[in-house]
């Protein structure tokens, strides 16, 4: 299992991998989630990896993670479709959820026993 929008592994990754599942949530909702595990991280100073902590100055800086996933969902959510019909990802089963609703009943079904 591998998480995130890591291109630079992507060509390792996915022709190892039988499934993938795009979590292609509205704005609202990916801000929203966004700004509060940030706050929460920022606020609580909670460890991210070898001592780095967010900060509200780097919350709100060029830098941030907000202004980041703002610049890059449109381009996302083209890239993605045109990935997953290229020949080399065609073996790949693409599960495509849109809606935290769509998620919580595809792990129902996954986790019910058939």
């Amino acid at each position: 299992m591998v998480d995130g929008n890591y291109s630079r592994v992507r060509d390792l990754l996915w022709p190892a991998a039988d499934t993938v599942v795009w979590l292609d949530f509205s704005p609202p909702v990916i801000m929203g989630r966004l700004l509060r595990r940030t706050l929460a991280r920022t606020l609580l100073r909670r460890e991210l990896w070898s001592g780095n902590r967010e900060s509200l100055g780097r919350v709100f800086s060029r830098d941030s993670i907000l202004l980041w996933a703002l610049r890059t969902y449109r381009r996302r959510r083209r890239e993605y479709p045109e990935l997953f019909h290229r020949p080399e990802h065609r073996h790949l089963r693409v599960i495509h959820l849109r809606s935290p609703r769509e998620v919580e009943a595809w792990l129902h079904a996954v986790r019910s026993p058939s």
